[in-house]
C-alpha cells in the first residue's frame, strides 16, 4: 500500500509511538486524524485532532463519522498497569483487556466498512514481543497483547476479501512514558520503530518485527514449532 495521499486514523496519537507515527505519516504525504481521549492534548501541526476513546463505542462511532475518508487505521492506543493475572487486581486486568483487546476490536469493526467504502486500505495493530512472551509480572498486559495478536491474524483473513490488509507491529521496550522505568540501553527509539512500521505497511508485511529482542523471540517460537 502506497502511503502518499492516503488518509490515516492513529489512536493514541498525542504521545509516545503514536505521536511519532502521526508525524512520519504527515512527512509521507498522508492526511492524519490524530485520535486521543483528549484531543486538546494533540500538539502536532498539520494533523486533525480527533476525540476517540477506544473503550467507549459511541466515541468510536462518532470518530468514524468524522473520519469518513479514512483508508488506514493504526490501532496504537494502549495501557500497561503492571498487573499480575492471579495476584493482581481483577479490575486492572479487565481494564487492560478492554483497552488493549476490546478497544482495537471495536475500532476495527467500526472503521473496516469505512475503509472498504473508500476503496480499501490497511490496518496496523501495535502489539508487543509480549504477545509471545508472557512474564508473570506483566501477565495482564501479555494476555491482552496475545489476544490482540489472535485478533490481528483473524482480522487479516476476514478483511482480505474486502481489500483491507492487516499488519502487526511487534516490539519490545521503547523509549516512551510507558517504559520510563526501564534502563535506556534496553529501549528502542520510537522514531525508528515508527519508520519500520510505515515501511512494513507499504511493503504489505503481515508482521513487522521492530527490534532484535522481538526477532530473537519470534525465531525461538519458530524453532520450537519445528522441533515439536
Amino acid at each position: 500500500m502506497e502511503l502518499k495521499n492516503t488518509v490515516a486514523v492513529v489512536t493514541g496519537a498525542n504521545r509516545g509511538l503514536g505521536r511519532h507515527l502521526a508525524t512520519q505519516l504527515l512527512e509521507r504525504g498522508v492526511k492524519v486524524y490524530a485520535a486521543a481521549r483528549r484531543p486538546e492534548s494533540v500538539d502536532l501541526a498539520g494533523v486533525t485532532p480527533l476525540r476517540l476513546d477506544v473503550t467507549d463505542e459511541e466515541s468510536v462511532r462518532a470518530a468514524a463519522r468524522i473520519a469518513s475518508d479514512a483508508t488506514l487505521l493504526v490501532n496504537n492506543a494502549g495501557i500497561s498497569t503492571g498487573t499480575r493475572l492471579l495476584a493482581g487486581d481483577l479490575d486492572a486486568v479487565r481494564l487492560e483487556m478492554e483497552t488493549n483487546f476490546f478497544g482495537p476490536l471495536a475500532v476495527t469493526r467500526t472503521f473496516a466498512p469505512v475503509i472498504e467504502g473508500n476503496g480499501g486500505g490497511a490496518v496496523l495493530n501495535v502489539l508487543s514481543v509480549l504477545s509471545w512472551l508472557h512474564p508473570a509480572g506483566l501477565g495482564a498486559y501479555a494476555a491482552a497483547k496475545a489476544a490482540a495478536w489472535a485478533l490481528t491474524d483473524a482480522a487479516r483473513e476476514e478483511l482480505a476479501p474486502r481489500g483491507i490488509a492487516v499488519s502487526a507491529l511487534h516490539v519490545g521496550y521503547m523509549d516512551t512514558d510507558m517504559a520510563r522505568v526501564v534502563p535506556a540501553d534496553q529501549k528502542a527509539d520510537p522514531a525508528e520503530v515508527a519508520a519500520q512500521a510505515l515501511d512494513g505497511i507499504e511493503q504489505g508485511l503481515p508482521e513487522i518485527l521492530a527490534d532484535d529482542v522481538t526477532r530473537l523471540v519470534k525465531q525461538g517460537l519458530a524453532l520450537a514449532q519445528s522441533a515439536a
